[in-house]
């Protein structure tokens, strides 16, 4: 029987293939999952690398037709530049974004359809929002920041770096410096205040408008509470405290081709008003101070007419001024108008047939003593809202403010009742007709008495508004008028007296002189009263008599000469004789002068009186010069400063000009310095501009 055997059809072991298939895919799933790692952990890394190291430091977000603002990164700082990066307007260091020691990552535009705005907001922090205003053929630019707090305690605050930029305008200081780089303020609130009483704060004169050498300003907004504060040679900065109203931080950077430029552009900004001229007689006399110290009305006739006597049997006629204690002791007026009804025009007090004879300033304030029979005679009649007052409570009577004024308590004139001004403005009257004074001094507008007692002000005492208010009640008295502070008053008929000044050599007395001219001139206030000749800041006759012959060189070319240390106290023919010589230089040489460029001042806004950078903007050399100034374009007057000093160096800008010395008629190119040029101890050297 045949044999069968088993056939095997393959040599191939039989295999379970989808156990393989599976072992496969895990395989290859492993190696997918660790590729995505990978590339995810690659693509963190490039983007850590772009966000900290390749990112680019600065960003354009608004471009000009010459000039573009950069964020830039690392130093949280905005900058506005020429598009070709070859110069640099502004740097502001931002300090509303937070911890500046953490890197803010890119800024993106939120407002990116409208090529103009830029638009942004710091979580938790603030808003910011800035417009670009551009013209094509236009010299200047101007960006609007506007930074809006998220909740009511954020503090907003920008610097503006001073490195390699010499900074003009802001307000008056104690020993004021031209540029302002050397000053050091702590941040406070920017009104003016009296600088006798607060050294250490703003001056006399005061506006929200800054200039820098590179052609920048900056102008901030008049409608919000602002801090200022300077640390020398860095930066100041400009702050809004924090508030329930949560107020904006507003300001304006306008940048040009040069710093005239953007001045000319820039003080057409700040003008709030027509301009109008003062009374221009103010110019023609000279001022003497009557320094009285006596008790009665009588006594101070008899010093009235030994005053005047002496002055003209000198020949030194000019206008006598009467302190505010002089004013009231010539009054001697019925006060029964304080309720509020006008004075008859029947006399009731004496005539000085005398006083009207002569050429006086009469003073007056918004303070009264709270032991004068007007006040007392004001509370009996129910008019305590004639003065600052504040409720005894929710539905008490208002209780008048009491400060001091001179030595004594006092209350102050309620300005904005019409009312109170009304009775002022009666009272003036009553002293014109009675002493018919040539000018009036209206001083005390200084200082916020809400602020200072730290009390909240009612919105109308806010800030600086009395002061504001006060150059409306001057320009109501007449353009005789003279005040003694000034913001947001420029174009106002009135004259501004200067502030006091010590009676030595430093920028606290002679020295400061000249930043103080230029300082005034350029906030837009030409017409002031420079202090007496040799300081008045003391009540002590001025006993240097090379000191009195040097400040009255440089008053001699200003728009007013004032005395307070008369001229024979030193018992020297000289200094009279050169006394009489300056105040008829000034009559003859410079009143034709102020006059012709304060009509060109009320067309265009330019000013009488010029800093050396006015004739060379691109000239560095000229933006430090603090010893030197224009009248117009064609007068340059250097004095001397130095105590001792026979010589000085003078610098005559723009190459295009010559100068001739107009004491010896030598002529000089313009952009060239005269080294230890002779100036004799009755000297002065002024120079008027020859076409080359």
């Amino acid at each position: 029987m045949p044999h069968t055997r088993n056939r095997n059809p393959s040599p191939i072991p039989e295999v379970t293939w989808d156990t393989g298939l599976k072992e496969m895919n895990e395989t290859w799933k492993g190696a997918i999952a660790c590729l995505g790692v990978a590339i995810f952990f690659v693509m963190t890394i490039g983007i850590i690398y772009w966000q900290v190291v390749d990112q680019p430091n600065k960003n354009w977000i608004l471009k000009g037709s010459f000039s573009g603002l950069i964020w830039e990164r690392r130093t949280q700082t905005l900058v506005i530049q020429t598009l070709t990066e070859d110069k640099t307007f502004a740097e502001i260091d931002v300090e509303n974004v937070g911890n500046t020691d953490i890197e803010v990552p890119f800024v993106r535009n939120m407002c990116w359809l409208n090529k103009t705005e830029f638009c942004y907001t710091w979580d938790s922090v603030a808003e910011v929002k800035i417009s670009l205003e551009s013209e094509e053929d236009s010299d200047t630019e101007c960006y609007s920041v506007t930074w809006t707090p998220i909740h009511c305690h954020v503090d907003l605050k920008d610097c503006f770096s001073m490195v390699n930029i010499s900074w003009y305008g802001g307000a008056s200081v104690h020993a004021l410096n031209w540029p302002i780089n050397d000053a050091n303020i702590s941040m406070q609130p920017f009104t003016v205040s009296d600088l006798r009483d607060n050294p250490s704060g703003f001056g006399s004169v005061l506006e929200r408008y800054f200039l820098g050498s590179s052609g920048v300003s900056v102008l901030v907004a008049p409608n919000i509470p602002l801090h200022v504060g300077m640390e020398s040679r860095q930066h100041y900065c400009l702050q809004t405290p924090p508030s329930m109203e949560r107020m904006p931080l507003e300001y304006t950077v306008c940048v040009g081709h040069n710093i005239k430029a953007v001045h000319q552009e820039s003080i057409n900004r700040l003008a709030t008003g027509r301009r109008e001229l003062p009374n221009m007689d103010v110019l023609r006399l000279p001022f003497w101070k009557l320094l009285a110290n006596v008790d009665s009305g009588a006594k101070l006739e008899r010093e009235l007419r030994t005053f005047s006597n002496r002055l003209k049997r000198l020949h030194l006629e000019g206008v006598i001024g009467l302190d505010e204690h002089s004013t009231a002791l010539l009054a001697n007026m019925d006060h029964s108008y304080l309720n509020g009804k006008k004075r008859t025009s029947k006399r009731q007090t004496r005539d000085l047939p005398f006083v009207k004879l002569l050429n006086i300033s009469i003073t007056v304030s918004p303070y009264l003593s709270v032991d004068s029979p007007q006040f007392q005679t004001s509370i009996q009649a129910g008019v305590e809202d004639f003065w600052l007052s504040l409720p005894s409570g929710p539905q008490g009577r208002l209780v008048p403010m009491l400060t001091q004024w001179k030595g004594k308590y006092c209350v102050k004139l309620n300005i904005t009742n019409p009312k109170a001004t009304n009775w002022f403005l009666d009272k003036v009257d009553s002293l014109h007709s009675h002493l018919g004074m040539e000018y009036v001094i209206l001083e005390g507008g200084e200082g916020n008495l809400f602020e200072e007692q730290t009390l909240r002000p009612p919105l109308a005492s806010v800030g600086d508004e009395y002061i504001r208010l006060l150059a409306d009640l001057a320009e109501k008295i007449g353009d005789n008028t003279i005040v003694t502070s000034g913001t947001r008053s420029s174009h106002k008929a009135l004259f501004i007296r200067m502030s006091a000044l010590q009676s030595d050599w430093s920028y606290s007395g002679l020295k400061g002189i000249i930043p103080s001219l230029l300082h005034h001139s350029l906030l837009g206030y030409h017409f002031f009263i420079p202090d007496a000749v040799g300081g008045s800041f003391s009540a002590e006759l001025v006993a240097d008599d090379e000191l009195f012959v040097r400040w009255l060189g440089i008053a001699a070319f200003l728009p007013v000469i004032s005395f307070q240390t008369p001229p024979w106290v030193f018992e020297k023919e000289w200094v009279l004789n050169l006394t009489r010589f300056y105040i008829a230089k000034h009559h003859d040489f410079v009143v034709p002068l102020i006059l012709k460029y304060a009509e060109e001042w009320q067309e265009a806004g330019n000013p009488i009186y010029r800093p050396l950078w006015w004739l060379s903007p691109n000239d560095p050399i000229t933006f430090t010069i603090d010893d030197e100034f224009l009248i117009g374009d064609e007068v340059l007057v250097a004095p001397v400063t130095e105590k001792g000093a026979l010589h000085r160096d003078i610098y005559l800008p723009e190459s295009a000009f010559q100068w001739q010395d107009t004491n010896n008629a030598q002529v000089f190119d313009g952009g060239t310095f005269l080294e230890s040029y002779p100036v004799g101890l009755g000297d002065v050297p002024v120079f008027v501009r020859r076409r080359s």
